[in-house]
């Protein structure tokens, strides 16, 4: 396990996950200023509106992928440990749902110019693809299980939780799908129900093909 793991990280690899770290620094610091200099949003002041920025999924999945490429770029022959393999895999599967959902549905609402397109861009679409594509082609293999899976549902859940708790307190709900005060609880359930399917399909995808290549690369190995 050691040793297909330390190959499945080259230094190509490890440049990749280091750009990929870059961008998401890039595209986070870039939003927060945007934020801090706009006048649009639900909160009117700073810092409440700088600090509800990391109330956002997107936001929080970037910087689960920005964490962990991070690391793998500074030392990935220890990057082994159950939390890490779990936030590893989180990192890779919010961030493809966050530019799946983004396109999908949220991007027709969507009208921005300057600084927000660009940092829109980069934490919408520059990201999901840099990530996904680092995790398909650099690995590392044989981190992903039903185990790790299960405990990937954690992090998801709990930012549900928190949104939905939160939002009955001060009324802010990050995006459409969740917004209870518009749709209700049942509607606003239905649709956390259709990501967490998507999420789980990707999480299932996701074991199956690493499980696919880390077997590829015992063989070729």
């Amino acid at each position: 396990m050691c040793a297909s793991y330390i190959a499945g990280m080259t230094m190509t690899g490890r440049s990749w996950a280091g750009a990929t770290a870059l961008l998401v620094a890039v595209g986070v610091v870039v939003q927060l200023f945007v934020t801090a200099n706009g006048n649009e949003g639900f909160f009117k002041d700073n810092p409440e509106r700088v600090l509800n920025v990391f109330a956002f999924f997107t936001i929080q999945s970037n910087l689960l992928l920005g964490a962990t490429t991070l690391l793998l770029a500074l030392q990935p022959e220890r990057r082994q440990s159950t939390l890490f393999r779990t936030l590893r895999l989180n990192g890779v599967l919010c961030i493809a749902v966050t530019g799946i959902v983004y396109h999908l549905v949220l991007a027709p609402l969507d009208d921005l110019s300057g600084w927000a397109a660009v940092a829109n861009f980069l934490l919408h679409t520059a990201t999901p693809v840099a990530g996904v594509l680092g995790w398909l082609l650099f690995g590392p293999r044989g981190q992903t299980n039903p185990r790790i899976v299960a405990w990937s549902i954690v992090f998801p859940l709990l930012w549900l939780v928190f949104t939905l708790i939160r939002g009955a307190f001060v009324g802010f709900y990050p995006y459409p799908f969740v917004d209870v005060t518009e749709h209700g609880y049942p509607r606003v359930l239905l649709n956390c129900l259709l990501v967490a399917v998507l999420f789980l399909a990707l999480a299932a995808g996701a074991t199956f093909l690493d499980n696919r290549l880390y077997r590829k690369t015992i063989v070729e190995g």
